[in-house]
């Protein structure tokens, strides 16, 4: 299934309710209220609107989500990689890297991801 699109300020809502859910959709307007800066009737419309693209469901006035946070931030970086770099990670991670911007502690990490990933994958 593929994750749906999540826009920026959908994402900072999803934010909110990957932190408390399962959680009232009245909490929901309280805390978008004071974290966002939004009105009730802008929350109403940003639940109704990411269910009805299965982003996260509304039963009961308990709201849910149907996507995680990994599955959202992977498929971003998906459409950035097809996009900017012509579907390959290599190129991104050296546009990445070009920049400075690693520290031999990030460079740790993403060797383990690798390690971890061969043996997982047997590549």
């Amino acid at each position: 299934m593929e994750t749906p699109k999540i826009f920026e300020s959908e994402y900072r809502f999803c934010l909110l309710l990957w932190e408390h859910e399962p959680v009232g959709s009245g909490e929901l307007v309280r805390l978008a209220g004071e974290k966002l800066g939004w009105k009730p009737t802008t929350t109403y419309t940003v639940i109704k609107r990411l269910s009805e693209r299965g982003v996260l469901k509304n039963e009961n006035s308990i709201v849910t989500s149907l996507v995680s946070k990994g599955e959202v931030q992977a498929s971003d970086i998906d459409e950035l990689v097809e996009k900017r770099f012509e579907g390959s990670l290599p190129a991104f991670i050296a546009a990445f890297a070009r920049g400075g911007r690693l520290t031999e502690a990030d460079v740790d990490e993403i060797e383990k991801l690798i390690g971890d990933y061969r043996k997982e994958h047997g590549v």
